[in-house]
């Protein structure tokens, strides 16, 4: 929590490629909570999707209906505690094992993009990852704004003495070294008390990350992130979506309408029950697309 005073989230440690890892995630939404354990074995390079270091094993499952949300959002602390942890408990019984932090993801806030360059000297002949890593460090500070929070800062590409187009720019030679980056935010408001409510389910919080944006790497083959695509990710109270381009993140969107909203229309419409509603849209609904 103190970290979002500087308008930061919390941030997970890279893992290790040569060590197992035991790994949380917790969705919290307007609908339902979900929480899943995973065990990350490494695996040999051939085994290994592009750009994926473990194997995983889905080892804990549980879910539960959302309380206390809307919208994403907390409007009962109280409640939508309960519900986390219920979805942990059972993820727990299921997994045999007892989880001290989760990888929490979000959906609401207000989801935005902006893109930010930043540059700086190059002290040595060649680029280090001390280098990255400050350059990355001063387009953070650039990104910076009242009443946000940094969910993801992440780059899209390098420059090299203003030559762009640089995709790893370890070991090249540079007197000055620059980076575009993407900046994923959200309102600092819904951060929070989304994180007040699991921890005071005794849990830390290891990261937090966009809900469009996991989703993204979880169902976009390698071919399509690189080639241009885009994800959404329609919930019960909020849509949000992903754009990728060249295996990177480059835009992220959201707003408070989702699948809830589709129900309700058609039970005033219909002059229907909501239990109805729901279901004539979960048979019959379907996206079609237009010329």
């Amino acid at each position: 929590m103190n970290a979002l005073r500087y308008g930061l989230t919390p941030k997970m440690k890279p893992i290790s490629p040569r060590k197992s890892a035991l790994v949380a995630a917790l969705d919290v939404g307007s609908s339902k909570v979900v929480c899943m354990i995973a065990r990350l074995r490494p695996r040999a390079p051939q085994q290994v999707l592009t750009r994926r270091s473990h194997g995983i094993e889905i080892i804990g499952f549980g879910h539960t209906v959302a309380r206390g949300m809307k919208a994403g959002s907390v409007v009962n602390l109280g409640r939508a505690e309960e519900a986390i942890r219920q979805a942990v408990d059972a993820a727990e019984r299921m997994a045999g094992v007892e989880i001290e932090s989760v990888v929490l993801s979000l959906s609401a806030g207000r989801l935005s993009s902006e893109l930010f360059a930043a540059e700086i000297d190059i002290v040595g002949s060649t680029i280090s990852d001390h280098d990255i890593a400050r350059v990355l460090a001063a387009g953070s500070r650039h990104s910076l704004r009242e009443g946000r929070a940094i969910l993801h800062s992440l780059p899209v590409g390098y420059s090299i003495d203003g030559v762009e187009g640089v995709r790893d720019p370890r070991g090249m030679l540079a007197a000055r070294f620059g980076v575009d980056m993407h900046v994923a935010t959200l309102d600092i408001a819904a951060a929070r008390n989304l994180m007040l409510a699991v921890e005071r389910c005794h849990l830390d919080i290891e990261a937090m990350v966009a809900s469009p944006y996991v989703s993204g790497l979880a169902v976009l083959a390698d071919d399509e992130a690189d080639l241009g695509s885009i994800v959404v990710d329609m919930g019960a109270g909020t849509t949000s979506m992903a754009a990728f381009l060249g295996g990177r993140l480059v835009h992220i969107d959201g707003f408070a309408l989702g699948g809830h909203h589709v129900t309700m229309d058609i039970a005033r419409g219909l002059n229907t029950p909501v239990s109805d509603a729901e279901r004539i849209k979960t048979l019959y609904g379907s996206v079609l697309s237009g010329g």
